[in-house]
C-alpha cells in the first residue's frame, strides 16, 4: 500500500508499523527502506542465534517492501548491514551473496546493536523503481570485489559508493598502516572509483565515517580535510566495529552531479563537514547533536534539540519536517530507545520517514543520540 505525503509517497506493507517509521518512502526517484529485523507479525526474532536464518527472512521482508514500493532487490543500489558480531561475518556473507548472484548492490557493513537483544543483523536499502537507471561504476584497472557487493553505483545524477576500507582495487590486498595511512587509501580509492564515473570529490554531497576506536577521530579529520578543503559534504562520524579486522576506518560516500550549494543554518562555520548539501532536489542533512550543559544526560532532551537544530537546516535549506525521506538514528545506550521515540515521534506526527536505529559510540564525551536525514524538496 502506498500513501502520498508532500513530495513523498509511504509504502506499508501489512499492517503499518507502531513506532515512528515508515516501511519504506518513494521519493525523487528513489526507494528508502527501514532497517528490517528478523522478526514474525507477532515482533518475535527468528530463528534464535542463527545468523543465516535471520539474514535470510531479513532480506526476504525487504524484498517484499521493495515489490509494494514498485522495485525489487535487483533495482538495490545501496545497503547498509549492521552486525551484532563481527564473527558472524562470513555466514551472513554467504547468505547474502545468493540473492545477488550478478551486479549486487554497494554496501557498507558495520558492527553494531540493533534495537532487539536477540537481532543478530539488521539491514536498510536504498533502490530505484523498475526500469529506472542503474550502472554499476568499477575502474578498469580494479578486479571485482572479494564480498558481494559493487564499489559504486549511479543513477540518475547520483553515485553511491559502497563503505571503501584500506584496500588495493587492483589485487584486492589489504593496505595496513594507521589511521593517517588507512584515511589516505580510503579516500585515494574514492577519487578513482568517482574519477571513473566522471566525477571528483567536490560532488561527494554525503559521508558516514565509522571509526573502531574514537580517539583516531581528530588524526582522521586532519587527513579526511585534505581531500575536502572547502564546501565539505555533510557527514557523519560514529565509533563502530568493522568487519576486518584489519581495517581502522571505513568511509561511505554519495557523490551528485546536480547543481550543489552549502546550507548556511547560521553556526560556526565547521571544516569537517557542511551542515547540510543541496544537490539539486535533495538535500543531505549531517549527523546532528543536541549535546549542551542543559541537556546532559537526558536523551529526550538531547534528541530534542537533535531535532530543533535539524529544523533549522531545513528551514535554511527550504524544506520542512514533512520532506525527510529517510532518517538513521544513532544511540550510545539502545536502552534510551523508548525516550529518543518520544521526542522523535512529536517532531514528525506522521507520515514518517524510513529509519534505521542502532547503538554506536559517538564522537562527543557527552552525546547520546545523533540523527542524520536525508530530504527531498522538490519545487521548493
Amino acid at each position: 500500500m502506498s500513501t502520498q505525503s508532500s513530495n513523498k509517497a509511504i509504502v506499508t506493507v501489512g499492517t503499518a508499523p507502531t513506532l515512528p517509521y515508515s516501511h519504506a518512502v518513494k521519493a525523487g526517484g528513489l526507494i528508502y527502506t527501514s532497517g528490517v529485523l528478523s522478526q514474525e507479525a507477532s515482533g518475535n526474532i527468528v530463528p534464535k542465534g542463527d545468523i543465516k536464518g535471520q539474514t535470510k527472512a531479513v532480506i526476504e521482508r525487504l524484498r517484499a517492501v521493495l515489490t509494494a514500493a514498485g522495485s525489487s532487490l535487483d533495482h538495490a543500489v545501496s545497503v547498509t548491514v549492521y552486525l551484532k558480531s563481527a564473527g558472524d561475518f562470513a555466514a551472513m556473507n554467504e547468505v547474502y551473496s545468493g540473492f545477488w548472484p550478478k551486479d549486487p548492490p554497494t554496501r557498507t557493513t558495520v558492527v553494531a546493536e540493533c534495537n532487539r537483544p536477540d537481532a543478530l543483523v539488521e539491514i536498510s536499502m536504498i533502490a530505484v523503481p523498475t526500469g529506472a537507471e542503474r550502472v554499476v561504476i568499477h575502474p578498469a584497472s580494479w578486479i571485482k570485489s572479494p564480498s558481494p557487493y559493487s564499489y559504486a553505483i549511479r543513477t540518475g545524477d547520483t553515485i553511491f559508493l559502497s563503505g571503501l576500507v584500506s584496500r588495493n582495487g587492483r589485487d584486492n590486498s589489504v593496505v595496513t598502516g594507521d589511521i593517517n595511512a588507512q584515511t589516505t587509501v580510503v579516500l585515494d580509492n574514492a577519487t578513482e572509483l568517482l574519477k571513473a564515473a566522471g566525477m571528483t570529490m567536490e560532488n561527494v554531497v554525503s559521508s558516514r565515517v565509522y571509526l573502531p576506536d574514537g580517539a583516531s577521530f581528530q588524526q582522521m579529520n586532519a587527513i579526511y580535510r585534505k581531500y575536502f578543503s572547502s564546501s565539505p559534504p555533510a557527514r557523519a562520524t560514529v565509533v563502530a566495529g568493522l568487519a576486518g579486522k584489519d581495517y581502522v576506518v571505513e568511509i561511505t560516500l554519495v557523490a551528485s552531479s546536480a547543481p550543489r550549494r552549502v546550507i548556511d543554518d547560521g553556526r560556526p562555520a565547521n571544516p569537517n563537514l557542511s551542515a547540510a548539501i543541496r544537490a539539486g532536489d535533495r538535500v543531505y542533512l549531517s549527523g546532528m547533536l543536541g549535546n549542551t550543559p542543559e541537556t546532559k544526560g537526558d536523551v529526550g532532551a538531547q534528541t530534542r534539540e537533535t531535532l530543533a537544530r535539524i529544523r533549522r537546516a531545513l528551514d535554511a535549506a527550504g524544506c520542512s519536517p514533512a520532506d525527510v525521506n529517510d532518517a538513521v538514528v544513532y544511540l550510545t545506550d539502545i536502552k534510551s530507545f523508548g525516550a529518543m521515540n518520544d521526542a522523535y515521534h512529536a517532531f514528525f506526527e506522521r507520515d514518517f520517514p524510513a529509519r534505521a536505529t542502532v547503538q554506536t559510540g559517538l564522537v562527543a564525551a557527552d552525546g547520546l543520540v545523533e540523527i542524520m536525514f536525508t530530504a527531498g524538496c522538490a519545487g521548493k
